[in-house]
């Protein structure tokens, strides 16, 4: 399971942070970054070793 958190208040510099059972925890400070972050966290799904089903697994 992974979890984006962003917080953009109003006249502030927004900040984000992604977060994955996999270890995978990255942060970003100002708006370039946290819409590359945003990015990366959606690519995370793709590549994340816990979505990924489990050779040899039966199916239910």
């Amino acid at each position: 399971m992974a979890w984006l958190h962003i917080v953009a208040p109003r006249g502030a510099v927004p900040t984000a942070t992604s977060r994955c059972l996999c270890g995978w925890d990255r942060s970003a400070v100002g708006r370039a970054r946290v819409l590359a972050l945003i990015a990366d966290h959606e690519a995370h799904r793709d590549t994340c070793p816990l979505r990924k089903p489990q050779e040899g697994r039966a199916a239910a």
